[in-house]
């Protein structure tokens, strides 16, 4: 008897790294790759430039030119509105994962809602996030499908070597804020308020020397740099869809400050040397300063950032995808 085929699943999303944004989705690759290295399992993507609703509508008819001859086990969109485009696509099952901007805005979470109950499956990056969908909107149920921390990339440096290689002197204490500053909800001002209460707290002359790090379109490989160049990295956002920037923190046994939102809570309970609650100034600056008090400071988080990696995440996802696969064979 010849061997079961493999599951063939084709990803559907707007966010996908390219030459011209490596940076963009690139959780939504990880966990790509993380599948692709599973077995019995078979996944292609169909990446295109989200934006105007012009780009969906012709994207769903590319999608439909170049699949109309093939019929997948799975078809998976990332991206409330990327669901609508993968409806053009022949599948037994669908599935979405929300990623939170997507039920965050008005009109987008109207359109993504409004394609739910087409769906066999919504998965959302937390449990949290899964409390904005409503049940008329998902029929075949919520579940919680991260993509999770590619702990391939994201490890343990040595903060000398990760500051020379930003070109940073291997003394200067520095905090990351692990965002682009021009993101209103990921709250800059409040990253900058907690290390001006932090610098309050330390004698003058190290006060001086800290840098405040953040992350824009820094390329996918040097954010690790980033990360393990920090004594502290703070999280202060007004929401979050899963928080992955906590989990790559974590994996470097950085310590993390983070507001709880997405994997917040779970990641960092009981953790020593890391704090999860809401935005306080001055407790936040008092947690910042005594990090940076400190020539080398790190947490036991590489464990815990484990249980969220990108594999454990892909494995989920397969699980269910293997799931829906039963049901509709009944």
């Amino acid at each position: 008897m010849s061997p079961p085929s493999p599951l063939n699943a084709l990803v559907v999303t707007n966010m996908f790294p390219s030459p011209a944004r490596p940076a963009f989705g690139r959780f939504v690759a990880d966990q790509v790759d993380a599948l692709a290295r599973l077995d019995d399992v078979d996944v292609e993507v169909f990446a295109f430039p989200g934006g105007s609703p012009s780009r969906y509508l012709r994207a769903a008819a590319v999608a439909r030119r170049r699949f109309h001859a093939r019929r997948f086990d799975v078809v998976h969109a990332h991206f409330g509105l990327s669901a609508w485009p993968a409806l053009a696509v022949p599948a037994r099952v669908r599935a979405v994962t929300l990623h939170g901007s997507d039920l965050a805005h008005p009109r987008s979470a109207a359109i993504t809602r409004a394609a739910l109950p087409w769906l066999d499956l919504v998965g959302v990056v937390s449990a949290e996030l899964g409390g904005q969908v409503p049940p008329w909107a998902a029929r075949g149920g919520v579940q919680v499908l991260p993509c999770g921390v590619d702990l391939t990339r994201f490890g343990p440096l040595a903060r000398a070597e990760a500051r020379h290689a930003l070109g940073l002197a291997p003394e200067v204490p520095c905090v990351l804020f692990p965002a682009a500053p021009a993101r209103p909800e990921k709250r800059f001002d409040l990253a900058e308020a907690a290390l001006a209460g932090a610098r309050a707290r330390l004698p003058a002359e190290r006060a001086a020397s800290v840098r405040l790090l953040s992350l824009g379109d820094v390329a996918p490989e040097r954010v690790p740099l980033y990360v393990n160049a920090a004594n502290v990295v703070v999280i202060p956002s007004d929401r979050e869809g899963f928080g992955l920037a906590c989990l790559e923190a974590l994996a470097c046994d950085v310590p993390v400050l983070s507001t709880p939102h997405g994997v917040a809570p779970a990641a960092l309970q009981g953790l020593d040397g890391c704090h999860c609650g809401e935005f306080d100034a001055a407790e936040w600056a008092a947690a910042i300063a005594a990090h940076l008090g400190e020539e080398d400071p790190r947490v036991p988080g590489r464990e815990r950032a484990r249980a969220f990696s990108a594999e454990a995440m892909a494995e989920r996802v397969l699980t269910s995808w293997r799931g829906l696969l039963v049901g509709a064979a009944r």
